[in-house]
């Protein structure tokens, strides 16, 4: 192990750390020694290993002209070094993790170990907050991701390295293609890669948790200029198959219309002195109630029975404003 040099870090909490490391790597060292190594005085050297002590880390100080300082026998370091904010945020990254699509079973290995590491004081408020905090969101372990196919796709995409993938279809058909992957995307709580898919020969996106196996090749590529991995994500998912296309002149801005409407779900275009909504949709239902809640003036130019749709929902509105208290 390298040993700390003070020059550059200057700050108590640095040298503080960088005393615990010189502990670490010798097994005892002179009061003199240490506030040599530090660049500071013997007395803030006694001030450091009090601090150490009130972090958890057990500092033995010998007395007598041949003292020093020492950690105390069979004490087993943590690799780590946390301030009380900096453990919070990783616990609270962690309890989040789930929520948003990270593998349950890493998560929950991984806030146990970072638990068992902290001081006995700051181990009981972590705790507290584990037992009271709760989310709207739920878990979605169902679309965790592999960890190992995650970090072969990312180092893949940065050493710009064409990788093997075996692929699980939403019809769980499994297939075998070569993928130059441009970049990792987290959208809506799920994990994709997008790339050039050589087996179709068109700039593919693919589902990160439906990758069965991701083996890295030789061969290298070069990303195209202007692809932009997040901007082909979206559109990619706006354009997944539906039932319905359907096309609405709304009466409103470009900015507004995308301020209400999410790229996922349409595509918008400024056109005729409005915003035209090409969007795909399984109910023409549900796409009467989308554009009721949007509140925008809107023409429906296709397909006409939407026309029908948005007069039921008319209808039915009508007929729930005209009820009365205790009428059912």
């Amino acid at each position: 192990m390298s040993h700390p040099s003070p020059s550059g870090s200057s700050h108590p909490t640095t040298r503080v750390l960088a005393m615990l490391e010189l502990l670490q790597a010798n097994h005892r060292m002179r009061g003199a020694d240490l506030a040599a190594r530090l660049g500071v005085d013997e007395r803030t050297v006694r001030r450091y290993a009090a601090r150490l002590e009130d972090l958890g880390v057990p500092v033995v100080a010998e007395r007598g002209r041949h003292g020093g300082y020492r950690l105390m026998p069979g004490y087993k370091l943590p690799p780590l070094m946390l301030t009380d904010d900096e453990a919070t945020a990783v616990v609270l990254g962690l309890l989040a993790g789930r929520r948003i699509g990270l593998p349950g079973q890493a998560t929950e290995s991984a806030l146990a170990k970072v638990q068992r590491v902290l001081p006995a004081a700051l181990a009981g408020r972590v705790q507290a907050l584990r037992d009271t905090l709760d989310f709207t969101l739920a878990a979605r372990d169902a679309a965790a991701p592999d960890t190992g196919a995650v970090l072969t796709l990312a180092a893949a995409a940065r050493e710009r390295r064409r990788v093997r993938l075996r692929y699980r279809s939403w019809r769980d058909a499994e297939t075998e293609r070569d993928l130059d992957p441009y970049g990792l995307v987290f959208h809506s709580g799920r994990w994709y890669v997008t790339g050039h898919d050589h087996r179709s020969g068109e700039i593919r996106t693919f589902r990160v948790d439906r990758v069965v196996a991701a083996e890295p090749g030789t061969a290298r590529f070069e990303t195209p200029g202007g692809v932009d991995p997040v901007e082909h994500v979206v559109r990619s998912l706006a354009r997944v198959p539906y039932a319905h296309e359907v096309e609405v002149l709304l009466e409103t801005t470009l900015a507004e219309a995308r301020r209400r409407i999410p790229a996922t779900t349409a595509a918008l275009t400024e056109q005729d002195g409005g915003v035209v909504m090409v969007a795909r949709a399984e109910r023409l239902d549900g796409m009467a109630r989308m554009l009721a809640g949007l509140g925008f003036p809107f023409v429906v130019r296709r397909p006409a029975e939407l026309r029908g749709h948005v007069r039921d929902l008319a209808r039915t509105l009508e007929e729930q404003a005209g009820r009365r208290p205790g009428e059912r």
